[in-house]
């Protein structure tokens, strides 16, 4: 087996990921509208929040992702600090307007389901003003790479700015453990024993769980494959802007 590492060659990388694409968006669109379709039309209505409760199919799947994207750009965007590698910062520049999607629709849905349960579409609770911030260095760092000519200083730039954004997408994920105060809940389905009931606090049944969960693999896929597409084709972007620049020198 090769190293990890052998995936840096742009190339290779390239040929990987046409070849895993489209089996990845078959898995992707299968897990969504499965896990939507079951969730949506399928599961009975919650006997506090009725059906409204139904929104979780989209919320915590975007809100999780949208956390976990920010953490994947870090980790690609070290992995470019320390040791060059073009295709990992490629990655984490692809990532990133799919990281913002997943937080408007997080945002946005939690407005929804706040709404009716809370009596207002937002409130300056500790987790979701995180939230709104990471929304806010998901911006700034699109826009960083658009303001700089130099593809390397932009990568070096932006990593240092998705260094500091992970402190808000931490506190995005462990605000409600950090501050006993607002009113957006603690985690009830990412938990040890959340589902298994090996612990006494709330929980997510089993009945929503499932779906939730066909939901959530879905969300990954789709990022997964949207990664693939993008880095495959910012690779050949920067390929056909070196041929374009040799020719001119030429």
């Amino acid at each position: 087996m090769g190293s990890i590492w052998e995936y840096a060659n742009p190339v290779k990388f390239s040929r990987t990921a046409t070849l895993l694409l489209p089996w990845v968006s078959i898995l992707a669109a299968i897990s969504l509208v499965t896990g939507l379709v079951w969730g949506f039309f399928f599961t009975p209505e919650d006997f506090r929040q009725g059906s409204t409760v139904k929104i979780i199919y989209l919320h915590v799947p975007s809100a999780l992702m949208a956390i976990n994207v920010w953490f994947m750009m870090l980790v690609t965007s070290l992995i470019w600090l320390i040791r060059r590698h073009h295709v990992s910062v490629l990655a984490a520049k692809a990532a990133a307007p799919v990281g913002v999607i997943m937080t408007l629709i997080a945002l946005a849905t939690g407005a929804i389901w706040g709404q009716p349960m809370w009596g207002t579409w937002w409130v300056w609770d500790p987790r979701l003003t995180a939230f709104l911030i990471l929304f806010l260095f998901y911006l700034g760092y699109i826009a960083l790479w658009e303001a700089i000519d130099n593809p390397d200083t932009a990568a070096d730039l932006t990593s240092v700015l998705c260094i500091v954004g992970s402190v808000f997408a931490l506190l995005s994920r462990y605000a409600v453990n950090f501050w006993n105060q607002g009113l957006h809940q603690g985690a009830s389905v990412m938990r040890a024993g959340a589902v298994t009931g090996a612990d006494t606090q709330e929980k997510v049944s089993n009945i929503f769980f499932y779906p939730l969960l066909l939901c959530i693999i879905g969300f990954v896929l789709l990022f997964v494959a949207l990664v693939f597409l993008r880095t495959r084709t910012e690779i050949h972007k920067r390929r056909t802007k070196a041929l374009l620049a040799r020719e001119r020198l030429g």
